[in-house]
């Protein structure tokens, strides 16, 4: 055997959510975990991984990503940062992603009016196919079977 076969290996990753500075993991690589996110607050936080090579050398990755396990909150009728003035319909909708045996209709989905590029794309086929019936249109095309 080799010296080498004996150097004792002192890998390690440590695991950090945000500035904390207890690590709420440690593992010797390779690893696979799972992220439970159910004990993280909504909202902006950062994966923080310091792993140390053998020859005691660290490399720190920084991970930043969104924690959203609270129901989904949409608003129709006023957006971020717009100016309004008088009285504003505003709608407000909350669901989540909740697997229930249960399916709530009411609520389930966003009351949204249908686009007008579609109500402008309907009227202009509806036009052509006016345009195309009036101009070609001629009785002697058309005979009966009887």
């Amino acid at each position: 055997m080799k010296d080498s076969d004996h150097i004792e290996d002192n890998r390690i990753i440590r695991v950090f959510i945000d500035d904390e500075p207890h690590p709420f993991a440690e593992f010797a690589p390779p690893v696979k975990f799972v992220l439970d996110t159910t004990k993280i607050p909504d909202g902006k936080h950062k994966l923080k991984i310091i792993a140390k090579s053998s020859s005691h050398v660290e490399g720190i990755k920084i991970i930043p990503f969104e924690v959203k396990n609270g129901p989904e909150i949409s608003v129709i009728g006023l957006r971020e940062n717009e100016v309004i003035d008088t009285q504003t319909s505003i709608i407000i909708n909350a669901y989540g992603s909740e697997t229930n045996d249960k399916f709530i209709i009411k609520g389930s989905e966003n009351p949204k009016a249908i686009p007008s590029w579609i109500w402008a794309l309907l009227i202009i086929i509806f036009a052509f196919g006016l345009f195309y019936f009036i101009m070609y249109w001629k009785q002697d095309l058309y005979q009966s079977f009887f």
